[in-house]
């Protein structure tokens, strides 16, 4: 009588060298080198579950109680979410944060890619202009916004006197509801641009040479090889300047938060600082919780909708 399929399969897994049973077997030093690569990735997926994935459940279970700190969690369903777009404050900072985003990415990205290629050019001191655009991403955003506070002062304010020299009046750039996000965004711009400027630099230094050898043998000029080779070849490095952007963007707080606390009427208050209002000084944990469920839903929606349309499937 002949041995059915499923036999013969068995028999050939346990014939093959380092199968035992159907089970393969490491060697003893294989087996070592497993051992001692999940105890090196212990303290990070440690790590990760204690302070990532714990706090977004728990955000995630809070954000449908009432929960008030001194008080028990009680729970009221999606009450929290209903309640946050009858909240006009909340509301005001969601158009707030998207018109911010609309401006700071885009031309903060088309501003780092120009440096990028100018400093990727064979100039004198490039290194120290490298380090200059990329000071203010490493310096306190606090620190940054004082300075920019006085920049901004009406009075003694640097943008005020630079206005004076060509006979316009003063204008009260954080007290004037008219002038304060523009204020705000005109500063995010400036500090958003050095780490994108960095990465778009490495990016550019990694396109090989010869594909603009022989652009150049084939008569195309700087600006055909910019549009036909750069950019194409940058693809991947704009994605992720991109998404990067995109996340600081909407999660923009402590310059807000040094500059104009929200003001003037709300005309700069933004998700985030609304999160921080609603936990840190109302004491609505969970109102909080849920905006802040719903600031992570449309970063992760924006961020999968990105990559479907630049259908960067490797990144």
């Amino acid at each position: 009588m002949s041995a059915t399929a499923p036999e013969v399969e068995a028999g050939a897994v346990a014939r093959q060298p380092g199968r035992v049973g159907g089970r393969r077997r490491y060697p003893r030093f294989e087996r070592r080198q497993r051992r001692a690569g999940y105890l090196l990735c212990a303290p990070a997926v440690v790590h990760m579950v204690a302070f990532t994935l714990l706090p977004v459940f728990a955000a995630l279970w809070l954000s449908f109680t009432d929960y008030r700190v001194l008080t028990p969690p009680t729970w009221v369903g999606i009450d929290n979410y209903v309640a946050m777009f009858s909240d006009q404050a909340f509301v005001k900072s969601i158009w707030n944060t998207t018109v911010y985003t609309f401006f700071t990415v885009p031309f903060a990205m088309f501003l780092a890619l120009l440096i990028a290629v100018a400093l990727n050019e064979k100039i004198r001191a490039r290194a120290w202009y490298r380090a200059a655009f990329f000071l203010p991403h490493v310096t306190a955003t606090v620190a940054v916004a004082m300075v920019w506070i006085w920049m901004y002062n009406p009075r003694i304010g640097l943008f005020n006197a630079a206005l004076g020299v060509l006979g316009i009046g003063r204008i009260n750039w954080l007290g004037d509801p008219s002038w304060a996000m523009p204020s705000v965004i005109l500063m995010g711009i400036w500090q958003g641009i050095g780490v994108k400027m960095l990465i778009y630099l490495a990016a550019l230094q990694g396109i090989p040479e010869h594909l603009y050898e022989a652009a150049s043998i084939d008569g195309a000029s700087k600006r055909q090889q910019f549009v036909h080779i750069t950019i194409p070849m940058l693809k991947y490095a704009t994605f992720f300047v991109f998404v990067i952007s995109l996340i600081d963007s909407f999660q923009v707080f402590d310059s807000i938060w040094v500059m104009t606390q929200g003001g003037p009427v709300n005309s700069t208050t933004v998700m985030t600082y609304e999160v921080y209002r609603s936990a840190f000084q109302s004491f609505r944990m969970g109102y909080a919780s849920a905006q802040a469920v719903l600031l992570f839903a449309i970063i992760f929606v924006l961020t999968v909708v990105s990559k479907r349309l630049t259908r960067s499937d490797d990144v």
